[in-house]
């Protein structure tokens, strides 16, 4: 049964060539059952620990995590798999930009009333500003 923080088979057979194996070593977790308990930590935000125990031991999944991002596994599973998609045309890599304009309220502009100056001056502060200059 897939659940809703999981990979679907489709998905898992993209990724599953990508994942390095170990050669030696203790018996493995199975790779898709750590994977999906890494996306589920990354979709819901919680931590380690706090992992279903259905996706393994959470430090397995932790240092698995780690040693994946370390080496550049994501990276080079999400550019492979793009590199096919754009391939086989899956891909529309058609970019819009949105010019939305957000209004400040008329209480942000540092204004006096009725638009005339208030006196005070927007000063920029520098992390390397001595505060007795100022």
């Amino acid at each position: 049964m897939i659940r809703r923080h999981e990979l679907t088979d489709p998905e898992w057979e993209l990724l599953a060539p990508l994942i390095p194996r170990a050669a030696t070593g203790r018996p493995r977790v199975a790779d898709r059952q750590v994977i999906n308990g890494m996306v589920y930590k990354i979709r819901t935000g919680i931590s380690w620990r706090d992992l279903p125990e259905r996706y393994g031991p959470w430090k397995t999944v932790c240092t698995r995590f780690r040693r994946y991002a370390l080496e550049g596994v994501f990276t080079r599973a999400l550019q492979q798999i793009q590199a096919q998609a754009d391939a086989s045309g899956d891909i529309d890599w058609l970019v819009q930009l949105d010019s939305t304009i957000v209004r400040a309220h008329q209480h942000a502009a540092a204004t006096g009333r009725k638009g005339g100056a208030s006196g005070r001056t927007n000063r920029t502060i520098t992390p390397s500003a001595d505060p007795e200059e100022a």
